[in-house]
């Protein structure tokens, strides 16, 4: 869901970074050939997120929730030259799909795509990430949190997407989902290890940085 005026979305589209040749394709390619493409990033948030990633220059970045490998491809344009971006999906069709992306891009040789349960993964991956990109299933929204992070290094970022859940959260009746992005986003909000920003972007960007 989009919380603006597709007008207004589309001005802000034409007066921001193009989103490159390839993000273009894999966006237009996700939109036909793979289900539920409204889970893309898109344009307007994927510069968002590079230009976050340009700002911090990570060493490692974790991303959970690969989908088509957009977000991924975003978040990479701001590694360090050496840098490495660790991504998680247990989706094997999806997964097939963003490897042939990232395979075309120039950090082939920096992103790894782990296939799996991320609950079982996180735990296994031994790095201090400065960027981390949470996207995947809801209901785990506040494990991954607790996951990742103590692997967060001091001012390192964690975003999570899908925050508002398409204007749920501002409802009197919630149902499962919406009840566990509510808990997880006044979890951020009371934990005095952080400073955080809600914003209104796409279907909502729980912004956290670890002080």
């Amino acid at each position: 869901m989009e919380f603006i005026d597709p007008l207004l979305l589309n001005y802000c589209e034409a007066h921001s970074d193009k989103e490159g040749d390839l993000l273009a394709d894999l966006n237009r390619q996700t939109h036909l050939k793979i289900s539920q493409p409204r889970m893309l990033s898109g344009h307007l948030q994927g510069r968002y997120l590079s230009f976050l990633s340009r700002l911090k220059k990570p060493k490692y970045i974790l991303e959970i929730g690969t989908y088509t490998g957009y977000s991924a491809l975003c978040l990479a344009e701001g590694l360090q030259p050496s840098g490495k971006l660790f991504t998680i999906d247990s989706n094997e069709e999806t997964n097939a799909f963003a490897k042939k992306q990232i395979i075309k891009s120039n950090f082939v040789n920096q992103i790894e795509l782990i296939e799996g349960s991320a609950s079982n993964i996180i735990p296994t991956l031994n790095f201090e990430f400065d960027l981390v990109f949470i996207d995947a299933d809801k209901k785990n929204y506040s494990l991954y949190y607790d996951l990742v992070f103590d692997k967060v290094v001091k001012g390192g970022l964690i975003i999570a997407d899908n925050v508002l859940w398409s204007g749920k959260v501002i409802q009197q009746n919630f149902d499962t989902d919406t009840s566990l992005i509510d808990a997880f986003n006044k979890k951020v909000q009371e934990d005095d290890r952080v400073k955080n920003l809600l914003l209104p972007l796409r279907d909502g960007l729980m912004v956290i940085e670890k002080l």
